[in-house]
């Protein structure tokens, strides 16, 4: 039997919608510049399906068995570092395939976050505070959540009130969220868990990019993108470049440096002849300070 016709038996053998999976994988790579991963670790099926509808005309995600992906890219060789995206499918994994550049993607993504009820389990990405104040809660057995937590507390009007603002999660000590503690937050309507999808690994352009490399601060990145601007301008003009952006500081130099010459030289023009004539006025002013100091008098 023929090695075409055992792999034809294997094929037949997949269910029909793998099949479909397996050969639109092998051609997505092709039709899109940009190939992500995304860690589904902690993505609420919610956030996944909110995405899809917000970008279901620029990306196709796909959430699937790795080794289905890992087999199609296996046949799709033209496409340079598809063989290294296909290593990084560990774990719960969507592929994203789009057009649109992954470090924008990350911002798009960022800004689709929400924040969700934690569950046991949970780590904290940020310190979690309980606010000072009334929480609306009657006493009761819940006094006992409080005092677990080391939440300080005061009954006072028929409820419980929290004395003072208290970090019950430090993101830096380990940041995990017990049962009982996530239970109290939902209580207290406190959602402490961002939720959303973002990208883990991406190829574009023929280079790898892992999550740090995406990250961008929007505020730091403003911040030296105008002082840059500031610092190419100041060179330019000091090399006397013309742009759209120097051409009226640079006309505005030349003119005062004209000016300035023709003041030294002595040249009379209707641009000159007051700043000529207010220094021929201190000049004889010091003459005959001078004169005067050497005993002669001027009449």
């Amino acid at each position: 039997m023929s090695s075409q016709t055992i792999a034809d038996k294997q094929r037949t053998s997949y269910p029909k919608k793998k099949l479909l999976l397996y050969d639109e994988l092998r051609e997505l790579p092709n039709r899109f510049d940009v190939i992500a991963i995304s860690k589904m670790s902690k993505v609420r099926a919610t956030q996944l399906m909110t995405i899809r509808k917000k970008f279901r005309t620029t990306m196709k995600i796909k959430v699937i068995k790795n080794r289905v992906a890992q087999r199609s890219f296996e046949k799709t060789n033209n496409r340079k570092g598809l063989s290294d995206l296909s290593k990084e499918l560990e774990g719960q994994c969507a592929l994203l395939f789009t057009n649109i550049s992954p470090f924008k993607l990350n911002l798009l993504f960022d800004k689709n976050k929400v924040f969700m009820p934690a569950k046991g389990g949970d780590i904290a990405t940020k310190d979690i505070m309980i606010p000072a104040g009334n929480t609306g809660i009657p006493p009761g057995p819940v006094l006992s959540e409080f005092k677990e937590a080391n939440v300080p507390t005061k009954i006072d009007q028929g409820s419980i009130w929290v004395s003072k603002d208290t970090a019950v999660v430090r993101s830096g000590g380990g940041g995990i969220i017990s049962q009982k503690l996530a239970s109290l937050m939902s209580k207290l309507n406190i959602k402490p868990v961002e939720a959303g999808i973002s990208v883990s690994i991406a190829i574009a352009n023929g280079l790898f990019l892992r999550e740090n490399d995406l990250k961008i601060n929007l505020d730091e990145y403003g911040k030296e993108l105008a002082i840059s601007f500031q610092q190419a301008i100041s060179l330019a003009m000091e090399a006397a470049y013309p742009t759209p952006e120097t051409i009226r500081g640079l006309v505005l130099k030349t003119h005062q440096n004209v000016l300035s010459l023709a003041i030294q030289s002595g040249y009379v023009s209707s641009d000159t002849i007051i700043s000529l004539l207010s220094r021929a006025s201190n000049d004889g002013q010091i003459l005959a300070e001078l004169v005067k100091k050497a005993g002669y008098t001027t009449s």
